[in-house]
């Protein structure tokens, strides 16, 4: 195993027992939070599933990438990993790539949509983290995208968006947030 992949289960493996210790203290001292049946709140159920289809439609993107053993994360996870050849992977990735700022776009806009809907409580943690991680990749994305963006910021931007660790945050946060209202 690879350096890198070793670290990066590390950080994987740190983030799930911090959140699990947090999720802990938030059951004991937190009130539960009621579940409210509203028009809006039924609406706002309907964007979290969408929200949740379309982060994993993009974050395919960044495992299928890593399967192919193309970008830098493949490098510095797998060094020495030689990918396969099958020209569909090659073409699912290209339907990717060329949609990844769309579906990136929307995704930002539905999961704020379904955090403004759902009303959850914002002294808990897990929410205003997953939604300042959702706005942070929405916006240094926008950063590299954008054609008048300077050229120093948009090296910057490729460093913080292009990261998958924000994607584990986002998964592992917004699981446990779920949690804390479903019970």
């Amino acid at each position: 195993m690879s350096k890198s992949l070793r670290d990066f289960l590390i950080y994987t493996v740190l983030v799930l027992v911090v959140s699990v210790v947090y999720f802990i203290y938030a059951y004991n001292v937190y009130p539960p939070i009621p579940e409210r049946e509203t028009f809006l709140t039924e609406i706002g159920e309907g964007f979290g599933e969408i929200g949740l289809w379309a982060l994993l439609f993009i974050y395919a993107r960044t495992l299928l990438k890593l399967v192919l053993g193309k970008g830098k994360l493949a490098n510095r996870l797998l060094p020495d990993y030689s990918p396969p050849t099958l020209s569909i992977f090659q073409q699912l990735l290209s339907l990717l790539n060329r949609t990844h700022v769309y579906v990136g776009v929307a995704t930002v806009a539905v999961i704020v949509l379904h955090i403004v809907l759902m009303g959850v409580p914002m002294d808990i943690l897990f929410f205003p983290v997953v939604l300042a991680l959702v706005i942070w990749q929405g916006l240094f994305g926008l950063f590299l995208t954008w054609r008048y963006t300077p050229k120093e910021l948009k090296k910057f931007s490729y460093l913080v968006h292009a990261q998958f660790i924000s994607g584990i945050m986002i998964g592992i946060f917004a699981y446990f947030g779920h949690l804390l209202i479903d019970m």
